[in-house]
């Protein structure tokens, strides 16, 4: 996220990486469950491990149009995490990934790998600005950009997964 609270983001579905690549990756492993809410947002509780380490996040997201989302996160305990997953949404499924990040062209690319697809996987890039040009990183084969398919999100997945 942005510092002024906005995440401007460019999203890829791309073929599954080679091994190597991912492998060269810091990894770690997340749950993200949507959050039953009215109104024009998407709130979530996320368990994420990486190594040892497991850290609980909770999320409000406003979108202002593909790209650009209003967004406020916090980190919480364990207990606040719990306490949050008793108002899941009963009409979506927990969003289970393995996320790998790297570095390219001075940016943090985080390349999320799915369970239920063993062909693709997401890239998303973080931007300062909607007009920053992206260069993607060597070795991604591109399916499509899908930054503007609402498909694509991850709040999305968590009712249906697209099999186009």
């Amino acid at each position: 996220m942005n510092i002024d609270g906005f995440e401007i983001e460019r999203k890829y579905l791309i073929a599954m990486p080679d091994a190597a690549l991912l492998a060269a990756c810091e990894r770690s492993t997340i749950t993200q469950t949507y959050l039953a809410v009215e109104g024009n947002r998407t709130e979530r509780v996320r368990k994420r491990i990486r190594g040892e380490k497991c850290e609980y996040t909770h999320t409000v997201k406003y979108k202002l149009n593909s790209m650009r989302r209003l967004e406020t996160e916090r980190t919480i305990t364990r207990e606040e995490y719990e306490k949050l997953l008793q108002r899941a949404d009963p009409s979506r499924r927990p969003i289970e990934k393995t996320r790998h990040c790297f570095g390219h062209g001075g940016l943090l690319w985080e390349l999320d790998v799915f369970p239920f697809w063993n062909d693709r996987a997401f890239l998303e890039i973080e931007l300062k600005s909607e007009q920053d040009r992206v260069e993607l990183p060597p070795g991604i084969r591109l399916i499509r950009e899908v930054t503007d398919d609402p498909r694509y999100t991850n709040a999305a997945l968590s009712f249906r997964i697209p099999e186009d």
